[in-house]
């Protein structure tokens, strides 16, 4: 019998993918997986619902390995026993991104060439379509950085075409709370792998994390509202 995470993550993702029309028949789906809890279930979530989706599609997983210790044998082990096809792509990524020559800001890089190598593959494989699992909260913490940080009102996009098409990205979890995701995680016994990164904690998405979590134990509607507002823009009431 499915547990109530379990069931709430799948209704969630296939709300998304059928309000945004995220896979069609025949999709070659590049899942990137980091091993962190939100890339292993997008990943598992994906991998179980070929076989009662109404289109056939193909999951290859793709992990861009960063250089840190530690991080890719537990993926590697976790993939081959479920029969999940997958590349492991060795770089130096996360080094150079925390090098002298760019210590303001590691993570933009970071992120910056993860996405390229990761389209560049998903180009090699035959694939157009790349799954990222970033879930509602990613959604709502990026709109606070941009119009903190950057000045703009703007976020991630559930399904965002790329180079005139060629490239798709599509975020199944959109819809999808981080603490639905936990429960996931820990009803399916996932092997969450311990981020090696040196920034994890003290990046500004740790700090607005840590602004949001603090406003929402005074109410526990502000997220719901903020995702809400993305799509209630009042023009007329903006300069």
């Amino acid at each position: 019998m499915a547990r109530t995470g379990d069931r709430l993550v799948r209704r969630r993702v296939g709300e998304a993918i059928h309000r945004y029309q995220m896979i069609q028949d025949g999709d070659r789906i590049v899942v990137g997986v980091s091993g962190g809890k939100d890339s292993l279930s997008l990943l598992d979530l994906l991998w179980a619902q070929r076989r009662r989706a109404p289109v056939t599609y193909d999951v290859i997983a793709v992990h861009i390995d960063l250089g840190f210790d530690g991080t890719g044998d537990k993926l590697v082990s976790f993939l081959r026993d479920r029969g999940i096809p997958y590349h492991v792509e060795k770089t130096r990524i996360g080094p150079v991104a925390h090098s002298e020559v760019n210590r303001e800001n590691p993570c933009f890089l970071c992120s910056r060439l993860r996405r390229k190598r990761l389209f560049e593959l998903a180009q090699r494989m035959g694939s157009r379509k790349v799954a990222l699992a970033h879930h509602r909260d990613d959604m709502i913490e990026t709109l606070l950085m941009n119009m903190f940080y950057s000045g703009e009102f703007g976020t991630m996009m559930p399904y965002q075409r790329l180079f005139q098409g060629k490239i798709s990205i599509i975020r199944p979890l959109a819809l999808t709370d981080e603490d639905v995701i936990r429960r996931y995680v820990r009803d399916r016994g996932l092997p969450v792998i311990k981020n090696g990164c040196p920034t994890t904690k003290r990046s500004k998405r740790s700090e607005i994390k840590t602004v949001l979590d603090e406003l929402v134990q005074k109410d526990w509607r502000i997220k719901g509202n903020i995702f809400r507002a993305m799509r209630n823009i009042r023009k007329d009431y903006l300069p």
